[in-house]
């Protein structure tokens, strides 16, 4: 049976999906398909790349994402995203779809031409770099003339790559919204984060509907997306929730 796994965007919220794969994997569920956008996107070629839970939970505290020596010099954000190639090539030495045990579909978004692109072939790395690039704070990757930021700003939940290819789908959202008061958007930062998950939640959750069950823990919206002090909290969220799911669930 192909049972995919689609991961949403979310900043460092996205460590909560590595909770739903240790619960799924306790359970006898191994997803034979990725699909992945953002943080999901990390997540999911760390996954089908061969790496444990606790790796790719290792990875995410090891990897320094905020590091002065990585800032952009002459390019549109604050981090210059391509630095991070040499973090990736240790995990990736082939830097190569083909290579992954696990099939993975990957979002970006082209920014200059406003079109979302699913890379599923060729390489590897600067695909995941791209779908991971935060625009604004993160710097475009360029692939072959293209500049791509975000995947998660045209699909946040890309479940579309695995409804053919899947018998099976489960997924894990990591952008609940929150009800908020014009008091809690005091800065700039939190009137653009609102701006985003309201965007991300109006399309994400109306494809929750082609998954078997999805994993979205309401208590995951207190966190920040790059609340980088809460790793283990989200990560326990994430597997809590995912187990609790399961409990009424002998099997998929």
């Amino acid at each position: 049976m192909n049972i995919g796994l689609v991961l949403s965007g979310g900043g460092i919220r996205g460590v909560a999906h590595i909770g739903v794969i240790k619960a799924l994997e306790e359970h006898n569920i191994y997803p034979t398909h990725i699909a992945g956008t953002s943080a999901g996107a990390i997540v999911g070629a760390l996954y089908a790349g061969g790496l444990t839970w606790s790796e790719i939970l290792h990875f995410f505290k090891v990897v320094p994402i905020f590091n002065a020596k990585r800032y952009a010099l002459k390019k549109p954000g604050f981090l210059d995203t391509e630095k991070f190639y040499d973090e990736f090539k240790k995990f990736f030495p082939d830097d190569s779809f083909e290579t992954l045990p696990k099939p993975l579909f990957i979002t970006a978004t082209d920014i200059i031409k406003g079109e979302l692109t699913i890379f599923n072939k060729g390489e590897l790395i600067k695909p995941v770099l791209a779908s991971a690039t935060f625009p604004g704070v993160f710097s475009p990757i360029e692939i072959a003339g293209n500049y791509f930021v975000d995947g998660g700003i045209l699909n946040n939940f890309p479940v579309e790559p695995l409804k053919n290819r899947c018998s099976k789908i489960i997924g894990s959202y990591v952008n609940p919204l929150k009800t908020i008061a014009v008091k809690d958007l005091k800065h700039s930062y939190n009137v653009l984060d609102r701006a985003y998950k309201l965007k991300s939640a109006y399309d994400s959750l109306a494809k929750f509907n082609d998954c078997d069950f999805v994993v979205s823990p309401e208590a995951l919206s207190k966190y920040g997306t790059f609340d980088m002090r809460s790793i283990d909290s989200i990560f326990d969220i994430g597997y809590n929730s995912t187990m609790e799911i399961l409990i009424d669930k002998n099997n998929l």
